[in-house]
């Protein structure tokens, strides 16, 4: 095993067991706070939804799957470390506000001030966390994109089982299925919408070359998502306004990270194209394996076709194809950027790992150019060999009779016509202009003789 996962692994169980504690503090948080029946139904009522949300913010990652077990931290800092951090530093600031402006307006202030700056950075902690420990799967605003949204999902259903099971207490079934239609039918992607611009900020920071841009971009983000949490904090509390809100501030908002997204693959599409081609050079892919990877409608109907034709197994393996193909060029573009451990042996791999599930897939190579020397004695820039290997004809040739009649005939013999003797000729005027050195007492003849033409065979 090599130093690299050694150190993966060490951090990977640091986190689990970090996040374990933290996670179960929150729930035992909440139990004690709401009662456990209250939070039985709570969690139930958060956590069936999240597999159908976490779908849909799959779809966005197209080109290079990130690794299962990367998506799964993300969501579990988000529903354990960064709803614990939450919960105790939004304590500490209802608290402070309470002091000073009293416990009625407390309840006002926490969720429009101190909420929104402690939630959101709790949850770019682990932004943060991926950017500088996974380099080589962060790279560029798309992998911001998703990373945020699964951050942001974890630490909804968590926040939602604190809110559905306080409603279930208070309230009974009908305000927990009113709780439950704002948070979890209008607003389930608020929490990976706010998050979602700290990590276009780091995703632009991955990109950019600039130092200036890769400090400010993820500030800005992070900015950007305070904003946005607190106005819809603020618009909660304001009972028509907030559909006002919802619909011509946040869906707008929400479709445009969608097209931020939809640019942000674009540009993938752009680079793995360019990287590819390197080795289309070595024969490791041809020109249409390039242009199916590159495509996600050409990688869509590529993989239908394998699972209707063949089964889904062919499937798998069809989208393991595209997805080892895709590492493949981000290894290279993370090469050309910054330095990468063991560069050579992880190219090696991959390619030895593309070529595998190719032939898997039965794919034919492109027809390859002929030889060089080949070319050339077909354009006779080499000499053909003396002795030259023929198959003799048969002592019969199958031959097709020619019709009877034919739109011309060819006679056995041409009529042409006989030379003449003499030549007509017109006879040259008595006078004539001459040039100065001809001369002048030299008369032209009225006739010219011309010798006769020899007779026609």
């Amino acid at each position: 095993m090599s130093s690299r996962n050694v150190r993966t692994g060490c951090v990977l169980s640091l986190l689990v067991v970090i996040g374990l504690c933290a996670g179960s503090l929150a729930l035992l948080s909440v139990g004690l706070e709401s009662g456990w029946t209250g939070f039985l139904a709570g969690f139930l009522m958060a956590a069936v939804p999240l597999p159908f949300y976490l779908a849909i913010a799959k779809l966005v990652d197209r080109f290079e799957p990130e690794p299962p077990w990367l998506l799964a931290t993300a969501v579990f800092w988000g529903a354990s470390t960064a709803i614990l951090l939450a919960m105790i530093f939004n304590g500490i600031g209802e608290g402070i506000f309470a002091a000073l402006l009293g416990q009625q307006q407390a309840a006002v202030m926490t969720p429009l001030f101190a909420a929104p700056f402690v939630e959101e950075i709790a949850k770019g902690f682990a932004l943060l966390m991926l950017f500088l420990w996974k380099r080589d799967e962060f790279d560029n605003v798309t992998d911001g994109i998703i990373y945020a949204a699964m951050v942001g999902l974890g630490f909804a259903m968590m926040e939602n089982v604190q809110y559905y099971a306080k409603a279930v207490t208070s309230g009974g079934g009908g305000q927990a299925m009113g709780v439950f239609f704002v948070r979890g039918v209008l607003g389930p992607f608020c929490h990976p919408l706010f998050t979602s611009m700290t990590g276009i900020g780091f995703g632009i920071a991955q990109e950019t070359n600039k130092k200036f841009v890769k400090f400010i971009a993820p500030v800005l983000g992070l900015a950007g998502a305070m904003f946005l949490h607190g106005l819809w904090n603020l618009s909660t509390n304001l009972g028509l306004a907030f559909f006002a809100t919802y619909l011509f501030f946040m869906v707008p908002m929400f479709f445009g990270v969608i097209i931020v997204a939809i640019f942000s693959l674009r540009r993938e599409s752009i680079m793995i194209r360019q990287h590819l081609e390197i080795v289309v050079a070595d024969h490791v892919l041809s020109h249409d394996d390039v242009l199916v990877v590159t495509s996600v409608r050409r990688r869509i109907a590529a993989s239908s076709q394998a699972f209707f034709s063949r089964g889904i197994g062919a499937c798998i393996d069809r989208r393991r194809f595209h997805a080892l193909a895709s590492e493949l060029a981000f290894h290279s573009w993370r090469c050309s950027r910054f330095p990468v451990d063991d560069a050579e042996v992880i190219r090696a791999e991959l390619i030895e790992r593309v070529c595998a599930a190719r032939a898997k897939l039965g794919l034919p190579m492109e027809i390859q150019p002929p030889a060089p020397q080949l070319v050339a004695r077909l354009t006779l820039e080499i000499p053909l060999p003396d002795t030259i290997r023929t198959r003799p004809l048969p002592d019969t040739v199958r031959t097709t009779p020619i019709r009877d009649t034919v739109n011309t005939r060819i006679t056995d013999t041409v009529r042409t016509r006989p030379l003449r003797d003499t030549v007509r000729t017109r006879p040259l005027p008595e006078t004539a202009y001459t040039s100065p050195i001809a001369d002048p007492d030299r008369t032209i003849p009225d006739t010219v003789r011309i010798p006769p033409l020899p007779d026609a065979d």
